[in-house]
């Protein structure tokens, strides 16, 4: 019996040799994996870093809206990839185990079909977010028209883009359903008007008292930063039914077309009232034709009524 037990425990004994050449092999490969994918974490952040610091540098203003437009968009790369280097390093330390990592390749992809399916939708939202941020479209801050519906952007993120409109009403877009955006106020706008004289009005008489009114905002100090360019008289844009319409404009900082406008006008009307020349209102002149001759329409006061003989 003693015998039988010593031969059952040498049996059981560890095979060294065998261990000490997985650890030389297998082992180190996987200590080499693990430092591998460590450096490569470093790397990859280190690069977004140097990356968010570009983004943030590329424009001297908005720089708190730079900042966080970086670190968005530093965020979603470096969580992306510390999850791919993550999982490749887990993969290959799982086949040094020899451990069959194909059910699990498998049943990943599966999964990942799946979701890929069933979440469609959120996967274009935020793909569409991501180059929103990327190509610095539209910011928080700025006035924009996004399928037709015009507001202050007040949050741009990766699957939405929020915007509010004059009655203070919030209005919600999916990023992937962003199909047409106008940006207002990006770098430079345009105070645009329509400015209507009477047909009677010398045109370039006219021009010139707009011309001067443009000269007088530009030189009023309270105005001057809003103003980037001279005012442009671009001349008649139209014959309308009761006025002879010129189209003007002036180029703004941005979001301060409104202001510089609504200026505008209050001191073109000024200046039209200085010089008598007429803005005039809708009128309707008609015309009986040759056939139908005028006619002379008599009216008799109440008191040459009651002298008339009955």
């Amino acid at each position: 019996m003693g015998v039988d037990a010593l031969n059952r425990a040498l049996n059981h004994v560890p095979n060294w040799d065998t261990a000490l050449d997985w650890l030389l092999r297998g082992g180190l490969r996987i200590l080499l994996i693990s430092v591998l994918a460590s450096v490569g974490l470093r790397a990859v952040r280190a690069g977004i870093r140097r990356l968010e610091h570009h983004l943030s540098d590329a424009q001297g203003t908005d720089t708190l809206e730079q900042s966080k437009r970086a670190r968005t968009l530093g965020d979603l790369l470096r969580n992306v990839a510390t999850m791919a280097i993550i999982a490749i390093a887990t993969l290959m330390i799982l086949r040094e185990l020899n451990v069959d990592i194909m059910p699990i390749l498998t049943g990943a992809g599966i999964v990942g079909l799946a979701i890929g399916f069933g979440a469609q939708t959120l996967v274009k939202d935020v793909i569409s977010g991501f180059f929103l941020i990327l190509e610095n479209q539209v910011r928080v801050g700025d006035v924009a028209e996004i399928n037709g519906t015009g507001g202050l952007v007040e949050a741009i993120n990766l699957r939405t883009i929020v915007l509010r409109d004059m009655r203070g009403a919030v209005h919600v877009f999916p990023c992937g359903g962003v199909t047409t955006l106008a940006n207002l106020t990006k770098d430079f706008s345009y105070a645009v008007l329509d400015v209507g004289v009477a047909y009677k009005e010398d045109v370039d008489r006219v021009m010139a008292v707009l011309r001067e009114v443009g000269a007088e905002i530009e030189a009023e100090p309270a105005l001057r930063p809003l103003v980037l360019a001279p005012l442009e008289v671009l001349g008649i844009d139209s014959f309308a039914d009761s006025a002879v319409v010129v189209k003007v404009r002036m180029k703004t900082a941005p979001i301060q077309q409104w202001a510089v406008a609504r200026e505008l006008r209050r001191r073109i009307k000024q200046a039209f009232d200085t010089r008598g020349i007429e803005i005039p209102f809708p009128h309707l002149s008609l015309y009986f034709g040759e056939a139908s001759k005028p006619f002379v329409v008599e009216s008799k006061t109440q008191d040459q009524d009651r002298s008339e003989p009955m």
